[in-house]
């Protein structure tokens, strides 16, 4: 079995390839399918819309609306300030949406097969680390604007930059706050990143493997990696709204504990659901 599978001649690439050259600017692969699911992303929200402004519904648009709004109370919820919450709600479904959108795009049928110049023509953007990091910085960027308007410049510093010598142990708090606020971005990346790539090679082994009967082996784990991308942009979401509300008070003990309440379910869940998957 495994001569069978070394003669299958599989390769796969970590990095997105160039598709073609543009001014010397190389169009990847990653970027098309990244350019196409904006298109969707922008037709699905122009087109409900449109059609709540005219007081038209259906199932579609009970779906999508439902979702929205339910995500928004959660925004409500987590960041005591209304205002800010309003603010940020829309940076956070508009990456709730998009990455889900992104995410799904790598469970296309056939999605390696179409290919220019031997190289596939369509990648889920998701799969690319450019993209997750963008929009990882995006989110902390955002969130430290959010806490310079509520602490200023100074106070905004302060929670990273204390005299070590008139308090030692808010030096050392300070210092681990700075770490954190660093790698719990570039695990969010790395999380995202890590599942859709890995879920992509899991759709071509197991397509490679099963051949013609590819198409009842298929439909169980495509299902199951669109649930893994809804897990994931709900991630992205949930974790961008709790981190912007420690940004805003980091003394609150509500928060505190909604931080560890909320990173430890989503994150064993996740866990436990991208490991069961893996293996």
């Amino acid at each position: 079995m495994i001569d069978n599978f070394a003669a299958l001649d599989i390769h796969i690439s970590l990095a997105s390839q160039a598709v073609f050259t543009v001014f010397g600017f190389h169009v990847t692969n990653a970027m098309i399918t990244g350019a196409v699911s904006l298109v969707i992303f922008l037709a699905i929200f122009l087109y409900v819309s449109s059609m709540v402004r005219r007081g038209k519904y259906n199932r579609f648009v009970g779906f999508i609306q439902w979702a929205f709004e339910g995500m928004l109370s959660q925004v409500d919820s987590v960041i005591p300030d209304k205002k800010t919450a309003r603010r940020i709600a829309p940076l956070a479904l508009t990456l709730f949406f998009y990455v889900a959108i992104s995410y799904w795009m790598s469970v296309l049928p056939g999605l390696e097969s179409i290919t220019y110049n031997h190289v596939p023509i369509l990648r889920s953007i998701a799969a690319d680390m450019n993209f997750t990091f963008a929009i990882a910085i995006i989110a902390l960027i955002t969130v430290q604007v959010y806490a310079i308007r509520q602490h200023g410049p100074i106070g905004n510093l302060g929670r990273y930059l204390r005299n070590p010598l008139k308090d030692p142990i808010g030096a050392f708090e300070g210092f681990l706050e700075l770490v954190g606020e660093v790698s719990r971005y570039s695990a969010l990346s790395l999380r995202l990143f890590g599942n859709c790539f890995a879920g992509e090679i899991l759709l071509i082994i197991i397509t490679a493997l099963t051949s013609y009967f590819s198409v009842a082996a298929l439909p169980l784990f495509m299902a199951f990696e669109l649930f893994i991308g809804f897990i994931q942009a709900y991630v992205f979401f949930i974790l961008t709204v709790i981190f912007t509300a420690l940004a805003l008070d980091t003394h609150n003990g509500t928060v505190a504990h909604l931080e560890h309440t909320s990173l430890s379910e989503h994150s064993t869940a996740d866990t436990a659901t991208t490991a069961s998957a893996r293996e």
